[in-house]
């Protein structure tokens, strides 16, 4: 029997919520109790999913698309935190917090995402306390990832960070065989997440095709030499 569209559209739904490392494993009804308390949000690019100090709703899930979650600081100046793309789940730790959302979260591009409303998910993780230690995994590694970003900006200057980014991305730092980065982000995007501007994060790529350790064709950076570009960011490190 061919399902209605509604019942299309809750099977898709249940299909991204099982397919959530939050959920994944979960029985059935577990999932469909879920799906009761979740609503569908559909965002255009450049639009605020919620700003900070905003109540919290509950926490998101991106179906499709890419979510960026920033702040500003008191300068003006838009510090990335995370992109969250399709399978990702995000803000959960305002379940818990009574000041609302702690950052400012804005579409990438054309962007769907799931809702899990906080009175269903709090009833239900009384009924299931496992799913809370999930949450917290969850919320483990979002901060081990702003652990990271952290470490990464104190590093001494664009140049040094952005050679860190690139040696991260290589499956081998010391091998001399060319590796192909795509970006998957804007270069504006990039550069705030690395805690600058586009026009110096522009300048800095320039300089390393200069020094022929790197070209760029369209989105993709390919290293040239993943051992000499590892090389540069250990004499930048003073190590």
């Amino acid at each position: 029997m061919t399902e209605s569209p509604a019942e299309l559209k809750r099977t898709v739904l249940i299909g991204t919520l099982r397919g959530c490392r939050l959920f994944a494993g979960l029985p059935p009804g577990d999932l469909e109790k879920i799906a009761d308390a979740t609503s569908v949000k559909s965002l255009a690019k450049g639009e605020y999913l919620f700003r900070e100090g905003d109540a919290a709703r509950g926490f998101y899930i991106v179906q499709r698309g890419a979510v960026n979650v920033h702040r500003v600081t008191a300068a003006g100046k838009e510090q990335v935190i995370h992109i969250f793309r399709a399978g990702d789940s995000f803000a959960e730790a305002s379940l818990a917090s009574p000041s609302g959302y702690p950052a400012d979260a804005r579409a990438l591009e054309t962007t769907q995402v799931l809702l899990v409303q906080k009175d269903g998910i709090l009833a239900l993780v009384r009924r299931q306390p496992e799913l809370a230690l999930r949450m917290l995994g969850s919320m483990s590694a979002h901060l081990r990832a702003l652990v990271g970003q952290l470490e990464d900006l104190t590093l001494k200057d664009v140049e040094t960070r952005l050679a860190n980014w690139l040696v991260k991305r290589c499956p081998n730092p010391s091998g001399e065989a060319p590796v192909k980065i795509e970006l998957t982000l804007t270069k504006r995007v990039l550069a705030a997440e690395l805690g600058t501007v586009g026009e110096t994060f522009s300048r800095t790529l320039a300089k390393f095709r200069a020094q022929k350790l790197i070209t760029v064709k369209g989105k993709v950076v390919t290293v040239l030499s993943p051992a000499k570009l590892s090389a540069l960011l250990r004499r930048n490190l003073g190590e």
